[in-house]
């Protein structure tokens, strides 16, 4: 029993560290929340206001005079980069995981394996630095203005193709680093599957494609439903990457998908300079409540997952377990 006891205490520590984290949030941020109101989400305005003026009192609280704080251009950019990054990483993950765990063997798919797994453990700023230097150059120059142009009957596709920062530019560095997480989790899935599968779906006259597809693949969707939302929660997160080619745009929508944007997790890194000199300390305030709002996202998508999963457990499934 005390092995018991000791092993519970220890599993308590991760859903206690993060009562623990939502909790200071909640109260470090409790006067910007009372301050900004439901308008923080809905308003798409950030302005410090005037750092060097006396500050004043609104609704009792002290802030800089002209001070507002809106965030829907934060959400906006967020959802719409983790959005593009899902699109496509997923089937280019997909694709190499079916790659690896059928079309290779031997020394052969752990190489290829291993450098799949070397691209996760990459740092994000060496992502980032790529897509600085590399990537918006060849984007901003030759891609964007040709894709402006022959795309331009799609509305979100057409308009300035910009210099290369952007949506799409943060949305495609993204994709590259969770394609890895996407890849590797499906492949373990996808090898651990009984041979059998696959010789009674050829057996009944299906190729080695249909087999891997229709019979195969589908018992590892529950394993794919948590990659995927891992990959979510790692694009949602993700800082000095997006921070790195996103353009950081402040106050303004996105029109087409070349505009520069940021998200909340590099909008809280970006600002938190600037916000250390309001004296009132609102601002700081404010970026907690960025960062508590981030943190509910991540939570109800984990929590869409595991409904998920549960829900795919009681149904049931074609191709094993």
């Amino acid at each position: 029993m005390k092995f018991r006891a000791w092993l519970a205490i220890l599993a308590g520590f991760l859903p206690a560290s993060l009562v623990a984290v939502v909790a200071f949030l909640t109260a470090y941020s409790w006067p910007a929340i009372r301050f900004n109101g439901v308008n923080f989400i809905w308003h798409d305005v950030w302005n410090l206001g005037n750092l060097y003026a006396d500050p004043v009192h609104v609704g009792g609280m002290p802030i800089q005079p002209g001070a507002h704080y809106g965030i829907l251009f934060l959400i906006v950019g967020t959802l719409l980069t983790t959005a593009i990054a899902l699109v496509l990483a997923l089937p280019v993950g997909v694709g190499a995981a079916i790659f690896l765990a059928e079309a290779t063997s031997g020394k052969l798919r752990i190489w290829l394996s291993s450098f799949v797994e070397l691209l996760a453990a990459i740092p994000s700023v060496v992502f980032g630095l790529w897509g600085y230097v590399v990537l918006i150059p060849l984007l901003g120059r030759h891609v964007y203005p040709a894709m402006a142009k022959v795309l331009a009957v799609i509305p979100f596709f057409s308009g300035p193709p910009g210099s290369g920062y952007g949506l799409l530019t943060a949305g495609i560095v993204l994709s590259i680093m969770i394609v890895p997480l996407i890849a590797a989790t499906l492949r373990d899935a996808l090898v651990a599957q009984p041979k059998s599968l696959r010789e009674a779906a050829m057996g009944m006259g299906a190729t080695r494609f249909e087999a891997i597809w229709n019979v195969v693949l589908p018992g590892t969707y529950r394993v794919l439903i948590g990659a995927t939302f891992l990959a979510l929660g790692r694009a949602l997160g993700e800082t000095m990457a997006v921070l790195m080619v996103s353009g950081n745009a402040l106050n303004y929508l996105p029109h087409n998908i070349y505009t520069p944007v940021s998200t909340m997790a590099a909008f809280v890194v970006s600002q938190l300079d600037s916000a250390l000199q309001d004296p009132t300390g609102m601002a700081v305030r404010s970026l907690a409540e960025i960062a508590l709002i981030l943190c509910i996202i991540s939570v109800i998508i984990n929590g869409t997952a595991r409904a998920m999963l549960w829900f795919w457990a009681r149904s049931p499934q074609p191709g094993g377990a």
